[in-house]
């Protein structure tokens, strides 16, 4: 999309507003007819010569061979753009900088007054390489410095430049081809604060202007690392019942938080809530942890346990997960004695080659409706069901029909004549720990439930959700949610695959938290604890780069990989073994980021290369 970069609708700035905007001269790279004006690249030469004759703020220098510059804005009497340029791969970023408050927004090329000229304006050392160009730049640089007596003359230095600008970025066949990455929104990455403060982009040389942001940056900032936050005054603060004595066995299912854990506000939130609402008609106790992945979720839940003295438990679930997997499984012995009902036993036997008495394959004997059908019309599904009409009759309501003819259905493949078998029950049932959890009074996280290919089957479960919930086993033991019972659903934002919770899912959870990174005092912090590294400036430059990657991916709609905390821990080892960050950030945090080639080597150009640049290679 380097076409972005190309202006040819927008006005032409003085002195060139009067004049045509085809030209009749061409570069060596276009047609040999004709050029045509464009606005970005007059806007960026007549801003380089300003700058360079001390006409107006701003500067272009080279960072190694990057291209950088300081775009004086007209949005403001502070308002900066700073652009900068990376040849060899296409890489850009910008931003728009306020030099009074410091403050940085988003670069994006054809919003209002941001139309490339600043990018241009970074390219123009690149640009310069070549000879045509440097020379028609200098015929009008001398054009300029007498006031442009020549208008005609001018013109046509200035539609060569703009078509050979034009040529080299838009063809990648010419031989002079430059290259330039910008995504189809014209969303740029960032010129942080953090890749200022470092001195990322410090010029090594100027061509002209002076530079006042980019050359002001000193050392890299060192995080401060605090101490890790005791947690004496949080575990087993905010017990639902104090009353209630675990046994040792529960005890042992209390999570143990480690000492380099900073216990995250959103986690001391739900603990203060479902602790200050025990004894209401409604105790808050069902939550929802929602961020991108490796954020630190599960560790939230598992405090969250911790904080309310609760045995911890999980359920992971998966695109196929049904309703049973969560509920709980019966595994009737087939090979027993008769049910006494020539039916029921042609039942099991057809069951068994089926694979098993489970809950869906007796629902596919049964020939009950599937959860498409109770999503797409619960009404007549209801019908259907019950013989009775409900106009107003939900996806959950049918559930919970399927799920009692399902379980009054294996209820019966279970049962045997008593002279056959004295009475013994013939069947096992399996119970599964987000049962146990709900039965005995437990926490118990919820993970990823977004994966469900069928979403309603979390329908199934809103009884249970409830409160004061309860439901039937196919056992036929009812299960009255316990009143201490936590349910804490955590989800992924990030993962190819997730779905958007299930609205009545959604609506019974009382709190929900949204997490983010850590602050990267944080991240830094948990690292060197858990890796034993004490270089924190090192660490400290590692956390900007995974931030940044981590916004990068989010503004870029990357979404098949993730960058979060483990993979900067696994990222810092691999450092302390190789001893180079740049080539093990490339099996560790590039290589989790994302599968595409060409996302890759965006991260790499546009985030890594800025902070930790590839070791050279010596010469043989």
């Amino acid at each position: 999309m380097s076409s972005k970069l190309f202006s040819f609708s927008r006005p032409l700035p003085e002195p060139f507003d009067k004049v045509k905007r085809k030209v009749k001269v061409s570069s060596k790279y276009g047609d040999g007819t004709e050029s045509t004006l464009c606005c970005t690249v007059a806007k960026a030469v007549l801003a380089y010569f300003k700058c360079k004759y001390g006409v107006e703020p701003g500067a272009v220098g080279l960072c190694g061979s990057k291209g950088v510059a300081e775009y004086k804005s007209d949005s403001g009497p502070d308002d900066y753009h700073l652009a900068v340029y990376e040849p060899a791969s296409g890489s850009v970023l910008a931003s728009l900088y306020n030099k009074d408050t410091e403050m940085i927004e988003t670069y994006a090329i054809r919003n209002s007054g941001r139309d490339g000229a600043a990018v241009l304006m970074a390219m123009l050392p690149a640009l310069m390489v070549d000879d045509e160009f440097k020379e028609h730049l200098m015929e009008l640089e001398k054009q300029y410095q007498l006031g442009f007596p020549d208008i005609n003359q001018s013109t046509n230095d200035l539609a060569i430049l703009c078509d050979n600008a034009y040529r080299r970025v838009s063809d990648s066949s010419c031989g002079a081809h430059l290259p330039v990455n910008i995504d189809g929104s014209g969303n740029l990455m960032r010129v942080s604060t953090t890749h200022i403060d470092a001195g990322n982009f410090r010029p090594d040389s100027v061509l002209a202007g002076m530079f006042t942001i980019l050359a002001t940056s000193s050392a890299p900032v060192k995080l401060e690392i605090k101490e890790a936050t005791p947690h004496s005054d949080f575990i087993g603060k905010y017990v639902l019942n104090p009353a209630r004595i675990l046994t040792p066995h529960e005890q042992a299912l209390v999570p143990v938080l480690e000492p380099w854990y900073v216990l995250p506000e959103e986690v001391i939130t739900i603990c203060k809530h479902a602790k200050a609402s025990t004894g209401r008609s409604l105790p808050m106790r069902n939550f929802l942890l929602r961020g991108p992945a490796g954020t630190g979720k599960t560790e939230g839940a598992r405090a969250i346990a911790a904080g309310l003295n609760l045995p911890y438990m999980k359920y992971t679930c998966s695109a196929g997960t049904e309703i049973f997997d969560l509920v709980g499984q019966v595994f009737p012995d087939t090979d027993g004695p008769s049910t006494g009902d020539a039916d029921l036993d042609q039942q099991r036997e057809q069951l068994k080659e089926m694979g098993g008495i489970t809950y869906e394959n007796v629902k596919k004997l049964m020939g009950l409706p599937d959860l498409d059908d109770m999503d797409y019309d619960p009404a007549g599904t209801y019908q259907k069901l019950s013989g009775m009409e409900k106009p107003d009759a939900t996806s959950q309501d049918c559930m919970s029909l399927v799920m009692e003819m399902v379980t009054n259905k294996l209820q019966q493949l279970c049962k045997v004549q008593p002279e056959s078998s004295d009475g013994r029950q013939t069947f096992t049932y399996i119970e599964t720990d987000f049962i146990r959890a709900l039965k005995h009074g437990y926490l118990v996280e919820l993970q990823e439930p977004t994966t469900i290919i069928q979403p309603g089957v979390l329908v199934g479960l809103n009884s249970l959700l409830e409160q004061k919930g309860s439901i039937t086993l196919p056992t036929g033991e009812v299960i009255h949610r316990h009143p201490d019972a936590v349910v804490v659903v955590t989800t992924n934002v990030s993962y190819e695959g997730c779905r958007g919770v299930n609205q009545s899912v959604l609506d019974r959870m009382n709190l929900t938290q949204d997490i983010e990174l850590p602050e990267p005092e944080i991240m830094a912090q948990r690292a060197m604890s858990i890796t034993g590294c004490e270089d924190d400036v090192l660490v400290g430059r590692m956390v900007q780069v995974v931030c940044d990657m981590a916004d990068y991916c989010r503004k870029n709609g990357i979404s098949d990989g993730n960058c979060g905390m483990r993979s900067l821990i696994d990222w810092i080892m691999s450092t302390e073994i190789t001893g180079d960050p740049y080539t093990s950030a490339l099996y560790t945090i590039v290589s989790k980021a994302t599968s595409d080639e060409e996302d890759r080597s965006a991260l790499l150009t546009t985030v890594l290369e800025p902070i930790f640049a590839p070791k050279q290679k010596k010469a043989v």
